[in-house]
Parts: structure tokens; C-alpha cells; sequence
């Protein structure tokens, strides 16, 4: 089973356009969500948007606070399973305010707009950002 270099497995997630975002939470148990994403360096951004959502208090934010580490996975699916692969970006999340109170949210906002400008550019996230800086990048490949 080929494993991805750091380089590579940061290369493919950089590509994709959707990730998990596992968190941490009460009683240590996990919390998956899918999420988009921007990437700039080694700091992986997402925010909260105007999609539907049953509450404001998000249970990933609330884990972050409490349990900053987390995973992102990215992945690719085909019928062809020589063509599988995945990458993980593992690091330390921060929620961050929404990008009207903070200059640094707003930065992240912007790249956020200019990754998905069907999706946020008449929208941009109003809600708070989270901030993970990527200690590992790891992947795998069918062949």
C-alpha cells in the first residue's frame, strides 16, 4: 500500500473540494462533519455559512474549544479501486469570530469567497471561522 509523501498528501487535499472535519467531543466521543475548506501554507480555514443548521451553538465549535485537535480527511472514490486514495490533514483548530470583528477572520473569509465564488460570492460566511494549523499531512494510494 503506497503511502503519500507530506508534499503529496498536501498537494491532493489542496485539490479537493470537500472535507471531514473530525472533532472531539463530550465523553470523547468523535464528531464528523463534512466541510469546505481554504488552504493557505499549512493553515487549513473553514467558517460557519448561511447553509441551513439546526442552531447557532455548532457542536464542532463547542469541541474545538474544549478539545482543539483535530483531523481532516479528504478523499477520492471510484469504481476503479486502483484509483482510490486519501489525504488527512491532522492539527490544532481555533474558532476564531466572524470576519466583521476580526481582521485575521476576515483575511480567511476572502480566501474562503475566492476558493467557492458560486457558493459565497454574493454570501460570504457571517459566522465564526475555524483556524487549523496542520501538524501532519499523511495520504495513501491505491497504486
Amino acid at each position: 500500500m503506497p503511502r503519500l509523501t507530506s508534499e503529496r498528501a498536501r498537494e491532493r487535499f489542496a485539490r479537493a473540494r470537500l472535507a471531514r472535519l473530525a472533532t472531539v467531543g463530550a465523553g470523547d466521543h468523535p464528531h464528523l462533519v463534512p466541510v469546505v475548506f481554504a488552504l493557505t501554507g499549512d493553515t487549513v480555514v473553514t467558517a460557519v455559512d448561511h447553509k441551513p443548521k439546526r442552531t447557532t451553538r455548532l457542536k464542532r465549535l463547542d469541541n474545538i474549544r474544549a478539545h482543539p485537535a483535530v483531523c481532516l480527511l479528504v478523499d477520492d472514490y471510484d469504481e476503479n479501486w486502483d484509483h482510490l486514495w486519501w489525504a488527512r490533514a491532522d492539527g490544532t483548530a481555533r474558532v476564531l469570530p466572524p470576519a466583521e470583528e476580526s481582521e485575521v477572520s476576515a483575511g480567511y473569509v476572502r480566501l474562503l469567497v475566492d476558493t467557492y465564488p458560486a457558493q459565497y460570492g454574493d454570501r460570504p460566511p457571517r459566522g465564526p471561522v475555524v483556524e487549523i494549523t496542520v501538524g501532519r499531512w499523511s495520504g495513501w494510494r491505491a497504486v
